[in-house]
């Protein structure tokens, strides 16, 4: 009788123990932290056309759709968050959010995270009035010009000549600013914008026409997904699919919808 009753005192605590834990997991869940199912991805409040573009209510671009293509097929939903540049890596490591797209090179500490294969190719490229006989195969080609750039980027390449004034620089705080300086002012010669983002630029501000870009790049990163460092088979399964989309033909088919 004593055993029987311990027996039954024990699979009561078991049950109520599984109770409480349930109910956690499910308070956890409601509360907003991340869950199974669920996978918080940063869009950034202003997004980068066209990698990310944060216009309405649902978020566009390359990466957005990638992402709610395959990220469904490994079992997880896609929610949005809007997190500044400069919150994103601490916001990352703390689990707010799952992922954010990002360049290795661009991460101060990408140590402390786990990177996919990229999804796509970021190039970095000048861009030329239509008129104009510049081009660029090296930097000497632009010995004595003046290049219009973006503010508080970092530019290896040219840093040298920045630096001994062979090649000036005049800073912007958009992308889209640097066509309109291009465009109006004589003392610019050149822009130096990311190929993709430059060309959706001139395409919705109606100045495809008005420019060209160089056919070469001064530099070129894969953009990936960045992740929480604890979400290694998550990458894994997210590589395997994007290498699948990249042979059937749906990742082309996105890109041709942003060039």
């Amino acid at each position: 009788m004593t055993k029987l009753v311990r027996h039954l005192k024990s699979i009561g605590f078991r049950t109520l123990s599984g109770l409480i834990t349930a109910g956690c997991f499910s308070m956890a869940a409601h509360s907003g932290e991340t869950g199974p199912g669920v996978f918080h991805f940063n869009v950034s409040p202003n997004g980068y056309p066209p990698y990310l573009i944060v216009q309405d209510s649902e978020p566009a671009g390359i990466m957005w759709d990638v992402v709610e293509l395959i990220v469904p097929r490994l079992g997880y939903q896609v929610e949005p968050r809007k997190i500044p540049r400069k919150r994103v890596d601490q916001m990352l490591e703390d689990g707010y959010i799952d992922g954010t797209p990002r360049a290795i090179e661009w991460t101060e500490e990408p140590e402390k995270f786990l990177f996919t294969d990229p999804v796509v190719n970021v190039e970095e490229v000048f861009f030329f009035p239509e008129v104009s006989d510049l081009d660029f195969e090296h930097p000497s080609d632009l010995f004595g010009k003046t290049v219009v750039t973006h503010l508080g980027y970092l530019y290896p390449t040219l840093a040298p000549y920045f630096e001994d004034q062979r090649i000036r620089r005049f800073d912007v705080s958009r992308d889209r600013d640097m066509f309109r300086f291009l465009q109006h002012g004589d003392r610019f010669d050149t822009a130096l914008a990311d190929r993709l983002v430059g060309k959706w630029i001139l395409r919705n501000e109606g100045m495809a026409d008005e420019f060209r870009s160089s056919d070469k790049a001064i530099s070129q990163y894969g953009f990936r997904l960045m992740l929480r460092p604890d979400w290694t088979d998550f990458a894994e399964s997210f590589n395997r699919e994007l290498e699948l989309i990249r042979e059937n033909g749906e990742l082309d088919a996105i890109l041709a919808n942003y060039r």
